[in-house]
Parts: C-alpha cells; structure tokens; sequence
C-alpha cells in the first residue's frame, strides 16, 4: 500500500507538471503566425460573450455565471443605469445627487458600457459629460508633502474646485464650469506617399462659478473607458505585473513599464494600482466608488462624504441637504448597493472576437509583434486561482496590456502627475474589443481625452517609451499598416 500510495504520488506530481509546462507554453509569446493560437478567439477565456456583434457586445454578463449570480448582474445592472435625483425626494434609495456633479448615473458616461466620447467643437455651450478635467495643485505645506511621500494622497486637490471639476449641479448650487475643447490640426507624413493629420487638442474652462483657479492648476482631461473585461483585469497576479516591469530598463530595450503605488481604502495600505489612466486605484470597489462620488456625488462606505467633490469654498453646496437614511445605512448609496454594482462591472464580458480575413489577421498580428508593440500591450495572462471568484479564476486571457505607466512622450502628456505616476506616464489600456469601438459607442474616438480620431491616429501619437515601435509604424508599406490596423479591428 505504501508503495501504490507513493507511485500516486508521484504520479500526480507529474501530471501536475505536465499541465503547468502546457500552461507556461500556451501563456509565453508566440511565434507562429501561420494559425491562430489556442483559445485565441476567446479573449474572456470561459467568461467569453458568445452573442452576435451590436451595440449591446459590451453589455453582457460573463459565460460561466449561475443562476444566481445572473441574477445579481441584473440587479446590478438597474444600479449602474439608475438616475440620481437630488435631496430630499420621496425615493429615498435614488436621491443624493451632487450637489455638484458631471453625471446622474454610470451609464450617462459609459453608454452602452463603451468609450466616452470627446465633447463637440461647434456648440459653444456643450457641457463635457464623458470627458472629465481633473484638477490639482503641487504641495503647499510640508503636511501636503508628507501625505503624498506617505500615498495618503495621489495628488492635492485645487483648493476651490476640488480635484474634479463638475459641470452641472443642483438646484441652489452652481455649477463649476464650463469645459471646451477645440483642436489644432497636424499634418504628418508617412511612408508611400501617406499623409495623415492628427488633432492636438486645446482645453479652456469658462463660467467659473467660484472664482479664478489656483495660477498653479494641473489639468488632465479623462475619456470614460468601456468597462468590459475587468474582473479579469483584477484577477491577473501581482506577480505577474511585478515580472513584467523594468523600471531601469535593465534589458535595454527602450520600455521602463513600471507599477503605480497607491493606497488602499479598504486595507488601509500601499498596494499597486491597476484602474484609471494612470492606475490610481488598486481595486475595482475602490474605482467604484470613487467614481460615484466624483462624478455623482454619491457617497459610499468608502467614501461617505454625501457632498462628494465639494470644498469648504462651497458654501452653498456644503448646506445642501444630503440623501443619508437609516435605510441606506446612513449612506446615500448602501452597501448592499454598491456590491451588486461591483458584481455587475466585475462580470461585464468580453465578446468574442470575430476573425473574417484569418490570414490577414495574422499578417497584422505578426507586424503588431515585429513593430514592438507587444512590450507594453502584452497579449495574454492565466489569472490567478482564487476560491472566492472562481468564475475569474485560472482563465487564459487576452487584454493586450501590462497595466504598468509607460512614459508617453511629451505630445500626450497632461503634466500632472497621480501617486507614483509622473506626468508623462500613462497606463496601457487594454485593447480587448477595441474594434466594437463604432459599434458600441458610435464613434472612433480614442486615448486618454479622446484626441485620436482613428486607431492610426492613435499610434501616431506614440512617443516616449513607444517611440521607436510608433516609427516603425510610420515606415511600413501602406499594405502592412492597412493589415496592422485590421488585425487591431478583430480585437
């Protein structure tokens, strides 16, 4: 029996082996683009959207949800599509708007759980809804020194409009401003006779309802990112992120991708970021919530300020009445609230990817390799096993990101810098679904603040750490840009 029991053992041990070297294979970078890897279609891995291609491909539940848990994404759901209505109303689970705000609700900017769009150019009076302007100021005193030394803080809010200016606000209260944008054409030259013309975009505030901004005010306009695919985002391992970084370059291949160090509400400690443009926040709770009281004005258990982005120069938005009830728990959005709003942003699926041309994907798939951009948008991870979700759990997926700050270059800095992240660093964006851009969100619109009118345009305005891969761009045959741009468009 001792001998049967150990050759089990051992036998066991092998088979363990075998499945992590299969694993290790499936998961290393390829270098066969003649056929299409394994699972490579199914981005999500089994929490994969398998329904047909419209402007709903963002707003389904994961694969491989219960019942229950179906349930509970529904539920979640009417959360993230609930209007705000401000305080006192008679419902009292919907009331606590603002009183300063830029949205009534998650969907207002996140439309069909897409892109947030850039605000038009021609209306003089278009208010900027998925398209905010953070707002913030270098350290005064040695207190705000020591807050930001410590991560208490990522940045020190403007002293008069907070660290978000809101463009609409309630009743009895004004509004902050008025967020414009117009643009300055640059004409580029490409290769083959191509030429092509980039938006640089110029950002004004007007209507300044309390007085002039701080002479030393940092701007830094965000674009509302889709929200699918993030559950498997926070599921990939520490470790892996860790493995993947090289702040000193230390391999001399021009890419210094690096972690963001921020705190975390919920564990009261430093912990590294993964959510936002320049992964300001460790968790999708805390990305939650902060959004609800920045952009709504609702306050959580995590943040229960019922006045959200107000400051002590608000007078009149600080004596605005509040939407706390002993129902809510004292808060204006509960808990139970605002974990099935988790439950619902977590278990947003990825689609499947819908590959017409497979040899020309391949092709474009080959030059997204030989062009370098593979050193930050890394193509794929295994998450990590956790008991608790294992619906994100051990799957084989394809975010093409590293979710470490990149220096940027200068053409997309915003010069304002976000706990460890500097003003030229930015977070590589996932590119799952990237190709449903027009179809879910009815436009092409992308980076950070919307500048790029096409995804050409967006890898024109490479630079920095992706400078050298943007230049190999510009120096491709016509046809191989073409195939690149495709190969992104199955994503």
């Amino acid at each position: 029996m001792i001998v049967v029991g150990r050759n089990l053992f051992f036998a066991l041990l092998l088979s363990l082996l075998l499945i992590a070297e299969a694993w290790a294979t499936i998961s290393s970078a390829t270098k066969d683009f003649s056929v299409l890897e394994m699972a490579e279609l199914m981005p999500g891995g089994a929490t994969t959207s398998i329904h047909r291609t419209n402007r709903h491909s963002f707003s389904h539940p994961a694969s491989n949800l219960d019942f229950e848990q179906g349930l509970n994404f529904n539920v979640g759901n009417g959360v993230f599509k609930k209007i705000w209505v401000s305080s006192p109303s008679s419902t009292t689970a919907s009331d606590g708007l603002g009183p300063l705000y830029n949205a009534r609700s998650c969907v207002r900017c996140h439309v069909n759980n897409g892109r947030g769009q850039a605000p038009a150019v021609e209306p003089s009076q278009t208010r900027a809804v998925s398209l905010f302007l953070r707002l913030s100021i270098p350290p005064q005193t040695q207190s705000q020194k020591n807050l930001l030394s410590q991560y208490r803080l990522g940045f020190i809010p403007e002293p008069i409009y907070g660290g978000q200016l809101q463009g609409f606000a309630t009743q009895g209260v004004e509004a902050e401003g008025l967020l414009q944008v117009s643009y300055t054409e640059l004409p580029l030259q490409l290769s083959e006779g191509q030429s092509i013309s980039l938006r640089q975009p110029h950002y004004t505030v007007s209507n300044l309802g309390y007085g002039d901004l701080h002479p030393e005010t940092q701007f830094s306009p965000r674009i509302a990112p889709p929200m699918i695919g993030l559950g498997l985002l926070e599921a990939i391992d520490e470790q892996d992120l860790l493995q993947l970084a090289d702040p000193e370059d230390s391999n001399v291949d021009g890419i210094s991708g690096r972690v963001n160090r921020v705190w975390n509400i919920k564990e009261q400690s430093i912990t590294i970021g993964r959510f936002g443009w320049k992964a300001g926040q460790p968790t999708l709770e805390q990305q939650n919530n902060a959004a609800l009281s920045g952009d709504i004005g609702i306050g959580s258990w995590m943040f229960p300020n019922p006045q959200g982005d107000c400051t002590s120069q608000q007078e009149a938005c600080i004596n605005q009445p509040h939407g706390n009830t002993p129902q809510q728990g004292n808060l204006e959005a509960s808990q139970t609230m605002t974990k099935l709003l988790l439950h619902y942003t977590r278990n947003l699926a990825v689609p499947m990817r819908k590959v017409v041309e497979s040899r020309r994907a391949l092709a474009g798939k080959q030059l997204f390799y030989k062009a370098g951009c593979t050193g930050c948008h890394t193509p794929k991870f295994m998450t990590k096993s956790n008991a608790d979700l294992p619906e994100q759990s051990n799957q084989l997926i394809w975010p093409y990101t590293d979710l470490l700050l990149h220096d940027m270059g200068e053409g997309l800095a915003d010069n304002r810098s976000e706990f460890s992240a500097n003003g030229r660093e930015w977070r590589t964006p996932p590119l799952w679904g990237i190709g449903l851009t027009k179809t879910v969100s009815g436009h092409r619109n992308f980076l950070h603040d919307g500048r790029a009118r096409s995804l050409l345009e967006a890898i024109l305005w490479h630079g920095g750490e992706a400078e050298a891969a943007k230049e190999r761009v510009v120096n491709m045959a016509v046809k191989e840009r073409n195939d690149l741009i495709n190969f992104l468009e199955t994503l």
